[in-house]
């Protein structure tokens, strides 16, 4: 029988609120050729919510126009398109309209077009205002796109196509000049739009139309492709790095990582696939480390690192006491993680500041469960987010972890699916959270009660692939909701979904 996802509770979307005033801003948009020739009479305290009107009922023409006259030296979509005073819905957390972003690239593009000696004649010359356009923070969820939106990757590359097309627009007379624009955008890059990323930052360069990047996640990209990439971002713009699926090793890493550490504002490193196991020591392989340790003690403003996949087995304390400043995320999600491990994290200064949290696919059944109930004493007072899927933790080791586990009062977020947990584990765990008066979302694993001839211990991958029982797993839904509604709970979700949008990014904290 196909593996089904159930949600014990899930909130609906509630209706957006919206004032009189988002209602009067909406009806004068309703005529957009009238509300164009508006815009200049307008107060400018006005444009904020003009652009979230314009950008949610998809009034192309006026917010085209309102991107080409913005009165502020910022527009940035993280600030407009948020919840507001007026209108309660929160446009960043769903896929932007096409419509309304080609609209935004066009009033870009006639910005450009622009002369500065034509700006400074309009009223008020607001043309004169923007000079940053963040289209930051956009959502990129990874799922299949609805043709009548835009994923990252297609912003991105509107942006690029116009950086590219100004670069080829050839020189200008003197006065004729456009007005510089810088972008602020996400760039995700894989072999396959490399080469036209490359091309739209070099066309940047001196550009009136500047592009730079605040995260960079990097796709399945050659060591050499990363580095001619990582060589042409700005050094004030990067927040974070993103390696995935490049299978670097420390060889690989050791080349990139000098190129990394030059980013100084860097908060936020995510590498993958690190192996420096000391049960197996080669000459390179140590010297490599050494240097890879040696340019990670260059991060002065590093909050977040992830070493998901690598091997660092016994190497822990190595890595994280060259770190000049205490760090607020660490995911060290499969990185065969020893019990040495855990208590020297427990024991640094990390631990007391750490906010999220990743031990995914290390085994803490065993000799680890103890040293890591030592972390989560530690880390009590500040962690918000724990994710803990595959760590072999059943129904003895989550109960005897549970009396520090709900001293995580802050706690607002706690992955276990793929632990072999039953029922009655499941409804311990939500009895005694019920302290935790923050937590808003649990992903739970499928009970060890719902599967027919289960093996003991049973492996990660069986939980993973094995059918279920669809009427046990009904009852034991029904039961958990129960209790939640008579706990006063029934605003925490209790999911077995992991593959919704439940996990909080680190600078969403």
């Amino acid at each position: 029988m196909p593996r089904c996802l159930c949600t014990v509770w899930l909130p609906a979307w509630p209706s957006a609120m919206h004032t009189l005033v988002f209602l009067s801003t909406r009806q004068v948009l309703q005529c957009q050729p009238a509300a164009c020739q508006a815009l200049p009479l307008l107060p400018r305290e006005l444009f904020p919510l003009l652009f979230k009107v314009a950008f949610m009922d998809k009034k192309t023409v006026v917010l085209r126009e309102l991107v080409h006259t913005w009165p502020f030296p910022l527009l940035s979509f993280q600030q407009l398109l948020q919840e507001c005073a007026h209108c309660s819905r929160a446009l960043l957390q769903e896929r932007p309209s096409t419509e309304s972003m080609q609209a935004v690239i066009l009033g870009l593009t006639a910005r450009l077009h622009t002369p500065e000696t034509e700006a400074g004649t309009q009223p008020l010359c607001r043309k004169h205002a923007l000079r940053v356009l963040d289209m930051t923070g956009l959502l990129d969820d990874g799922v299949e796109q609805d043709p009548g939106t835009m994923s990252m990757w297609d912003c991105t590359a509107a942006v690029a196509r116009t950086c590219i097309a100004q670069q080829q627009g050839g020189t200008v007379e003197p006065g004729q000049a456009p007005l510089p624009v810088e972008v602020r955008v996400d760039l995700r890059v894989n072999r396959a739009s490399y080469a036209f990323l490359r091309e739209a930052l070099r066309s940047s360069v001196g550009s009136p139309l500047r592009l730079c990047c605040r995260d960079l996640r990097a796709e399945d990209l050659p060591m050499r492709n990363t580095v001619a990439l990582l060589q042409l971002l700005d050094a004030g713009c990067l927040r974070r790095v993103d390696l995935r699926f490049n299978n670097l090793g420390l060889r690989g890493l050791s080349v990139i990582i000098p190129h990394v550490a030059r980013f100084q504002h860097l908060a936020s490193l995510r590498l993958h696939y690190v192996h420096g196991d000391s049960r197996q020591p080669s000459v390179d392989g140590e010297d490599n480390f050494r240097y890879f340790l040696a340019q990670m003690g260059r991060f002065t403003c590093l909050r977040e690192l992830s070493m998901g996949s690598s091997l660092l087995s016994g190497r822990l304390d190595q890595l994280l006491s060259t770190l000049q400043s205490p760090l607020e995320s660490l995911e060290l999600a499969f990185c065969a993680l020893l019990p040495e491990d855990l208590r020297f994290l427990a024991r640094s200064p990390h631990a007391v500041h750490l906010k999220k949290l990743d031990l995914s696919g290390n085994d803490l059944s065993g000799g680890q469960l103890e040293p890591f109930q030592g972390l989560l004493q530690a880390a009590a007072a500040t962690l918000l987010h724990l994710e803990l899927t595959e760590c072999q933790l059943a129904d003895p080791q989550l109960l005897s972890t549970l009396p520090v586990l709900t001293r995580c009062a802050s706690l607002r977020y706690l992955g276990l699916y793929g632990n072999p947990l039953s029922m009655a584990g499941l409804k311990e765990l939500l009895r005694d959270s019920v302290v935790q008066a923050e937590l808003r979302t649990v992903v739970h694993p499928f009970p060890v009660d719902c599967y027919e001839g289960l093996p003991w211990p049973p492996p990660a991958s069986v939980l993973l692939e094995a059918s279920i029982n669809e009427e046990k797993f009904a009852r034991v839904e029904a039961e958990l909701h129960q209790l939640l509604l008579a706990s006063g709970r029934a605003h925490v979700l209790w999911t077995t979904d992991i593959y919704g949008r439940l996990a909080a990014d680190y600078f969403s904290l």
